[in-house]
């Protein structure tokens, strides 16, 4: 058990760094996400050539599952605009976000009835976003658009990868989702840079490195980890530690690029809230589990 928190917990760390590098690497945000889903699916080929652990699926299934692929990509594009419109700070503190639209979402895909007290946690949580919103900058307020898109999607394809995991084993429902998400982005390029016509293209060498850096230590290796984790923790420890990750990466923005000199006491007056909000639901998601488990 000790083994699997390890894991976990270095997974999680090693997620913290993804706004550190979206930050760090001299690229927009689409361009980003587009060489970031390359590097990665193409390790993850080689992955499943070499361990053979990727399940055969039906063409509509097939289809099911790609779909997916739709809001990781815009979830992926969102969150590193928020973080190139705003800073790192800023666009983590939108993605704690996630179980708040999750409060909404779920009910309305699932057909389950909404709680008040998870509609209660979700005005708190909106609250808070309203006062970072109001004290931030007028620069950061489409960083921070950007963001709550980031964790609207981050939420929806979150409900939509449930039933899917039902039938798949992960490995399979990754390779395909982020392969698709791939080839979404690989077909609207020619398009975007039509409209939005991009300086730089090309990675130079340090972006080069980054992006290895990142796709490999903030993509597949914590993949793996995180996974090996589930099959010894329950899904309440997961998901509660896994909120963690926006703390983690505010932290090492701190440390990489002092960004406490450029917030305000209304940064973190809502970002307190809005984690006060996300550890509260999963009190209330673990209770709702063990009641039923009782009930049984």
């Amino acid at each position: 058990m000790k083994k699997a928190y390890l894991q976990l917990h270095i997974s999680i760390f090693l997620w913290g760094f993804t706004g550190i590098l979206g930050r760090a690497i001299d690229l927009n945000e689409v361009m980003l996400v587009w060489y970031r889903l390359v590097i990665t699916v193409a390790v993850l080929i080689g992955m499943a050539l070499v361990r053979k652990n990727i399940q055969k699926v039906s063409f509509n299934e097939l289809l099911r599952i790609s779909y997916v692929g739709l809001p990781i990509a815009l979830h992926w594009v969102c969150f590193y605009g928020a973080i190139k419109y705003s800073n790192v700070s800023v666009g983590l503190s939108c993605l704690a976000t996630v179980a708040v639209f999750t409060s909404f979402l779920e009910p309305a895909m699932t057909g389950r009835k909404i709680h008040l007290g998870e509609l209660f946690l979700a005005l708190f949580s909106a609250a808070g976003m309203y006062i970072i919103f109001e004290f931030s900058p007028q620069f950061y307020r489409t960083g921070i658009i950007l963001g709550l898109c980031a964790a609207f999607f981050g939420s929806y394809f979150s409900i939509l990868n449930k039933k899917r995991a039902q039938h798949h084993n992960s490995p399979t429902i990754t390779l395909y989702e982020l392969s698709s998400a791939l080839l979404f982005l690989t077909i609207i390029m020619p398009l975007y840079l039509y409209f939005f016509p991009q300086s730089k293209i090309l990675p130079d060498n340090k972006d080069w490195l980054l992006l290895f850096v990142f796709s490999i230590f903030c993509t597949v290796i914590p993949f793996d980890l995180s996974i090996k984790a589930l099959k010894k923790l329950s899904v309440y420890a997961t998901s509660l530690s896994i909120n963690l990750e926006p703390v983690y990466g505010i932290i090492l923005a701190f440390i990489f690029f002092g960004e406490q000199h450029e917030l305000n006491g209304g940064f973190y007056i809502g970002t307190a809230m809005i984690l006060i909000a996300v550890m509260v639901y999963m009190f209330l998601k673990h209770k709702a589990e063990i009641t039923k488990i009782i009930r049984r």
